[in-house]
């Protein structure tokens, strides 16, 4: 039996989430049906993060135990086949060892969220983004970020249906990079963390939104952080501009060989 890492990407949309249902059709799912025709006793695969309905994947990590050997390029290849047409895509396979954990191994997630300013309908962006009508200030969002920045009780942050035995995470990083678009700007906000809560990104992009929009100031994050009590926070950001972008490792798996094609 080996061990191997898949690097996923896909379009959350048409899926009520990553983790598997009996009622309705989830991304984990879709790829365990395609480990199925490969081997039929696959056993269920462990993912970095389990991303909500909607939510979109560029870098999301899973691993697998298979019973016979494979080259990971013919892998993904054997895999990505099976999938059609689900919009689910391996990136990449590698071999990796026993120890290897996609969930517990993780040091960092990486979130991006989009958000686009613009009064235009869009139309090639349309469910990929959240998009509002009004401007933004950014500078503002950026100062309201900084009061979520290092460990604290993100309480107010988190649904309140999160399984997550504590409240206390530390956020490495909330960066907010402006992009130029027609007749518009997108605002990409760039998350990192060791883990997060249910719902937390979201409640932080809505809620300094909030902000850029002019309806709060930005010390109202700080308030609304320390006040720890989910009223206390701003809109909840919608699912379609969110993506799980990249998962950190203390080794990359993709780094040694996985591109081969033999």
């Amino acid at each position: 039996m080996g061990r191997y890492a898949l690097k996923i990407e896909y379009n959350g949309a048409p899926f009520h989430g990553w983790q598997r249902q009996k009622e309705h059709v989830s991304v984990q799912g879709a790829i365990e049906d395609a480990l199925r025709k490969l081997e039929p006793d696959v056993p269920t695969i462990v993912a970095a993060g389990r991303t909500d309905a909607g939510v979109h994947g560029t870098g999301q990590v899973a691993h697998v135990d298979l019973q016979r050997p494979w080259k990971p390029f013919r892998l993904s290849e054997a895999l990505n086949f099976h999938l059609k047409p689900n919009p689910v895509s391996i990136l990449e396979a590698a071999e990796v060892g026993d120890d290897f954990s996609a969930r517990f191994s993780a040091m960092e997630r990486q979130y991006l969220f989009r958000l686009v300013s613009r009064r235009a309908p869009l139309c090639h962006d349309a469910g990929f983004v959240w998009q509002i009508m009004h401007p933004l200030d950014l500078d503002a969002m950026r100062e309201g970020a900084a009061h979520l920045i290092g460990l604290h009780d993100f309480t107010t942050f988190r649904s309140v249906i999160c399984q997550a035995n504590s409240p206390v995470k530390t956020i490495d990083e909330i960066r907010i990079e402006p992009v130029e678009i027609p007749y518009g700007t997108e605002y990409r906000f760039h998350v990192r963390a060791r883990s997060f809560l249910h719902n937390q990104v979201r409640s932080i992009v809505g809620t300094l939104a909030q902000v850029g929009a002019g309806r709060w100031m930005p010390d109202d994050v700080k308030d609304a952080l320390e006040a720890r009590t989910r009223s206390a926070c701003g809109t909840v950001s919608p699912p379609q501009g969110l993506y799980l972008a990249h998962v950190v490792y203390p080794e990359d798996p993709f780094t040694n060989g996985a591109h081969e094609r033999h």
